[in-house]
């Protein structure tokens, strides 16, 4: 098989970037190695910044999000004593939207089809192949059969554990890490959320979130140290500890029900600046990482696929390389300041072992700060709501 663009991986940023191709009429094929049902199961992030919503606009697959996204004009920080309200939209005169990572994913897969994206799924065995020559491939297996795809470029969007990233030889590589020592315990529910905006509170009893995928299904999360099982934490057993947090302070109180689905998350901040060799270039998840506080894992994967399929629709349809040649250091620049956003809540907003009271008072006086200065609160909603592009 033969294409311009071979894509590695299903996820948001493989398929708005498949679709944004083909709407400019340039051909590709999105390579996956899992099948459509298991990616549709994955339960990822539910906060849309405008440079997502506006790609989905851009290719017209909008009209379920708008019809049942929730459009939040602010967010919440909260300690025991009290919430302080971020009014985004004053702020910013820009808002967000809540709609879940896997209904977006679904709605591109949907469309697919009639836009002329092909997905070949359960494709085992990717590999890369002469990515820094002028004539790259992919192969992969399927049914006992071998098969390669001949391209122009490769975009990996196969995120932090797929091939691509593998494929850029370490010589020429550069990675910064960190791992935080702790985790996030999550259930999602079809309960009404506690409060009418999303809660990150820093409590006594440590972190915890308070956020909606619509006004019937909710997501809670608390911190919980890395040595915890799931098995440790029985549906009550969560239900009670949300109560104790999120009961004081919440507009509606913490509603129970059966989980849809449990799991802990370790966090991590984590980017690869070789965003580019030869020719492959990597986006969203395969070349970076963000703690999940403050919702920019798929914003970031949205910003770089705008980035590279401009570049690319510049260099088939103009013969201007100069966007390719920039994207690497373009995406990292908006990479590094959401990563040092979420760095920041996340400092803010968890208690972290080993520091003690002095620690704990430093967070308690930058809250008081924010609570108290709209210059602040100004700089943290410019941030929540995404810097542009």
């Amino acid at each position: 098989m033969k294409t311009r663009v071979a894509i590695i991986g299903s996820g948001p940023s493989g398929l708005l970037l498949g679709h944004l191709l083909r709407a400019a009429g340039i051909d590709c094929v999105i390579v996956e190695r899992r099948t459509r049902d298991y990616v549709l199961s994955r339960i990822r992030a539910g906060v849309l910044e405008t440079c997502a919503t506006d790609l989905m606009t851009r290719l017209s697959i909008d009209a379920r999000m708008n019809a049942e996204g929730l459009v939040e004009e602010g967010f919440n920080l909260a300690t025991d004593t009290g919430i302080i309200r971020i009014d985004i939209a004053r702020l910013t005169g820009r808002h967000v939207m809540v709609y879940g990572q896997t209904e977006l994913t679904r709605d591109l897969m949907d469309a697919a089809p009639e836009r002329g994206l092909e997905i070949i799924f359960e494709a085992g065995d990717v590999a890369l192949h002469d990515v820094d020559s002028d004539h790259p491939g992919v192969t992969y297996a399927k049914n006992g059969v071998t098969h390669r795809i001949d391209a122009d470029f490769i975009a990996g969007c196969d995120g932090f554990y797929g091939p691509s990233r593998e494929a850029i030889p370490a010589a020429v590589s550069r990675e910064f890490k960190h791992e935080y020592p702790f985790g996030w315990l999550g259930i999602l529910a079809d309960v009404p959320p506690c409060h009418d905006e999303l809660i990150y509170a820093n409590t006594d009893r440590g972190f915890a979130l308070a956020s909606m995928r619509s006004t019937t299904r909710s997501r809670y999360y608390i911190q919980v140290p890395l040595t915890e099982r799931l098995e440790d934490w029985p549906e009550d057993r969560l239900w009670d500890e949300l109560s104790r947090r999120f009961d004081p302070i919440s507009q509606h109180g913490v509603k129970r029900g059966p989980a849809l689905e449990m799991s802990i998350a370790p966090l991590r901040s984590y980017v690869f600046e070789t965003m580019r060799h030869g020719r492959l270039f990597l986006a969203g998840d395969s070349a970076h990482i963000v703690p999940p506080t403050g919702a920019k894992g798929l914003n970031l994967a949205a910003s770089d696929v705008t980035y590279l399929s401009d570049a690319l629709i510049a260099h088939y349809m103009r013969g201007d390389d100069s966007a390719l040649d920039g994207y690497q250091q373009r995406a990292l620049a908006r990479i590094w300041k959401a990563e040092r956003f979420s760095w920041y809540l996340t400092k803010l907003m968890h208690r972290f072992p080993g520091e003690g009271a002095f620690e704990h008072r430093m967070q308690i006086a930058e809250l008081e700060y924010v609570a108290q200065s709209e210059a602040m609160q100004t700089a943290i909603a410019e941030n929540y709501v995404g810097l542009p592009l």
